[in-house]
């Protein structure tokens, strides 16, 4: 039985919405360290559905997550801003989530919500979110099943999307790609164009500064040449680091270790083996599969 699932977005939506991950772990026997779920830094906000059973944050850092306090989730429904560090949850037992991810200028576009509001934070929808985009959470959550959820996000999101998408979309959605987009259309965007505004631009649109957003692509770039190293029986981090734009492989674990909070060997090994870095595992494979 799969627990992890991703689903990536139609077309029309790819740079509104990154992507929608389901975690289902009804059914199956996990021990208490098994129930951990590793997420590495993101750039994206998101908005996370607790349909059945129940989660708790786990605070203070990942390399001690055994021993660190776990603060239940206040409500059902939840949001999170970008989050340019690790972060952890726990699985009190069985659990069903479902989370959409979005890109963070979508989120402001559509919502106004400010992403650099809530770096780093995660909140009750219901204190973020006006009451009509919480009937439309409401009505994800009491869909039947993920496709309906599926269908019921991209019917309503489409043609919103459409009527506030700014010009110029890139072809790919992958971080450097965007974020290099975001800062080209900050730096010919408003009266003011120079390097203190244009930051500014980037860091009022995106919730981060260009030089994070920057970080974090050259990270996820590393962790695609990973995933294929991986699947070709390679891990040669000497060259994972060069063709991901990294100075040298010091360069390359010092930011694996900051945004993961592991180095990349430890980070491989727990991919291959690990339960709880089912999230690394659904992207990168069956990402890598649908591209």
């Amino acid at each position: 039985m799969d627990t992890a699932r991703l689903y990536l977005p139609r077309p029309s939506l790819a740079h509104c919405l990154r992507g929608a991950l389901v975690r289902d772990t009804r059914g199956v026997t996990l021990t208490d360290a098994q129930r951990f779920n590793f997420f590495p830094a993101t750039p994206y906000c998101a908005i996370t559905w607790f349909i059945e059973g129940e989660s708790l944050e786990v605070q203070d850092g990942t390399r001690d997550h055994e021993r660190s306090p776990r603060t239940p989730y206040p409500a059902r429904i939840m949001f999170n801003g970008p989050f340019p560090r690790p972060y952890v949850s726990w699985s009190k037992g069985p659990l069903y989530a479902f989370m959409v991810g979005w890109m963070p200028e979508a989120m402001a576009a559509l919502t106004g919500i400010d992403p650099a509001a809530y770096v780093n934070r995660v909140a009750p929808a219901h204190e973020v979110l006006s009451p009509q985009w919480m009937d439309w959470c409401q009505q994800v959550q009491d869909a039947p099943d993920d496709m309906a959820r599926i269908q019921f996000i991209e019917s309503t999101l489409d043609p919103m999307w459409r009527a506030a998408r700014p010009d110029g979309i890139p072809g790919s959605q992958l971080v450097e790609d965007w974020s290099s987009h975001v800062a080209l259309r900050a730096a010919t965007s408003g009266l003011g164009r120079s390097l203190r505004q244009v930051e500014r631009r980037i860091k009022q649109w995106t919730g981060l500064p260009l030089r994070e957003l920057k970080g974090l692509g050259k990270l996820e770039r590393a962790f695609f040449e990973t995933i294929q190293a991986m699947e070709n029986g390679t891990d040669n981090w000497s060259d994972v680091a060069e063709q991901a734009g990294f100075a040298d492989q010091s360069h390359l674990c010092r930011q694996t270790r900051r945004l993961t909070g592991f180095a990349p060997e430890e980070l491989r090994r727990r991919i291959a083996e690990d339960e709880g870095f089912w999230c690394y595992r659904v992207w990168g494979f069956q990402e890598q599969a649908s591209t």
